[in-house]
């Protein structure tokens, strides 16, 4: 799922809720006794008046209860998204940190190669790295490799790794990992 659901799951929920709490408002009044006796037409409008009141306080109170409802449910969207970010945001960023080891391999027919990751929990990952050929190494090459220099100084803020490998890792070697 892609991280703006997150956003837009509550956003859609609160944007909801309000909708459903303006259907329905209305500030009617009881309509007036017909009687032409005044203590008769009081008597009616008081009547009236009283039924009237007792409805919308029924359907305050049912209002209440949706709303309260309502929130709950948006409280446990809010919560339960937040926590899906915060797993999806450890599982993307800790990838990084979790690599024991990279190796290239050959093929047994020795024409491909073979890039086996190896992670810290032990687990291992293989791709097989193909050459992209004419047009689709060029739009390789546009796309995600640069030819920048690294300073002195970012070199001295760089982590360490040891190449234990029978031979040295070639300079411009990049691999880019499909999904």
């Amino acid at each position: 799922m892609h991280p703006m659901f997150i956003v837009a799951i509550p956003l859609l929920l609160v944007i909801l809720g309000m909708v459903l709490n303006s259907i329905g408002l209305g500030f009617n009044q009881p309509p007036s006794s017909s009687e032409q006796d005044p203590a008769k037409k009081a008597a009616a409008e008081k009547e009236d008046y009283r039924r009237f009141f007792d409805l919308q306080r029924r359907q305050a109170v049912k209002r209440q209860v949706r709303v309260g409802q309502y929130a709950w449910l948006l409280l446990i969207a809010i919560i339960g998204s937040f926590i899906w970010l915060y797993l999806y945001t450890v599982r993307d960023t800790s990838l990084a940190t979790r690599v024991a080891a990279l190796q290239t391999l050959a093929t047994e027919d020795a024409k491909e190669m073979v890039l086996s990751i190896t992670l810290k929990d032990g687990s291992n990952v293989k791709y097989l790295i193909k050459s992209p050929q004419g047009d689709a190494l060029a739009a390789a090459r546009k796309e995600g490799i640069s030819n920048e220099k690294v300073s002195s100084y970012e070199i001295s803020q760089l982590g360490t790794a040891l190449n234990v490998g029978e031979s040295p890792l070639p300079m411009g070697l990049a691999v880019k990992i499909a999904n």
